[in-house]
């Protein structure tokens, strides 16, 4: 079956996913459930995004008809083997963004898509690396865009990505929050 045709319920209230999925052609509608997005803290980073769009999944399978698939999403931005979400406020926006200033790190997007009689899991990896930020760079971002939304504290679209990244490998909108290409794939045997 074609992918695009498919009945999507997007059990996210993120905007990116959102766009991307609609400038892709897939035809969806939000529906969410409120999701504590805890995981066991023994749990290897690696699987933490794959473990949170699950939950996310499960929260929103009342939601679901017998034709229709919820797919949910999670992303992380992983550096020496920490995990850093979205910031509390600007002093910790600040204080990752400075952490990732001059490093590569790893983002990762897991993704569950989620039938009346099916699910399936599966993880998407791009590594960034930003070039070094001065404190007024980071200053002028974080005041300027208010990352407080965003695993990380970033949003590759915006100056940050534009300006700071000089190299990534894996796909663009995996980093942006959702990796539309394994998603598409995805659907297509599901």
């Amino acid at each position: 079956m074609n992918p695009l045709e498919r009945k999507i319920i997007l059990a996210s209230t993120s905007p990116r996913r959102s766009q991307l999925l609609k400038e892709a052609g897939f035809q969806f509608e939000v529906k969410t459930q409120d999701v504590e997005e805890t995981y066991p803290p023994e749990m290897p980073v690696e699987e933490v995004a794959g473990f949170l769009a699950r939950k996310k999944a499960r929260a929103a399978h009342d939601f679901i008809q017998e034709d229709e698939i919820i797919l949910a999403a999670d992303s992380v931005v992983i550096i020496n083997n920490v995990i850093y979400g979205k910031p509390l406020d600007y002093d910790d926006a600040c204080q990752m963004i400075r952490t990732l200033s001059g490093q590569m790190h790893r983002v990762i997007t897991g993704v569950c898509l989620l039938s009346k009689d099916k699910e399936r899991v599966f993880s998407a990896i791009s590594d960034v690396l930003f070039e070094p930020l001065s404190d007024a760079e980071i200053d002028y971002y974080v005041q300027r865009y208010k990352p407080y939304d965003k695993a990380g504290s970033y949003a590759i679209q915006e100056w940050i990505g534009l300006c700071k990244i000089s190299r990534i490998e894996g796909t663009f909108t995996n980093i942006m929050g959702l990796p539309v290409d394994m998603v598409y794939r995805e659907l297509m045997t599901f």
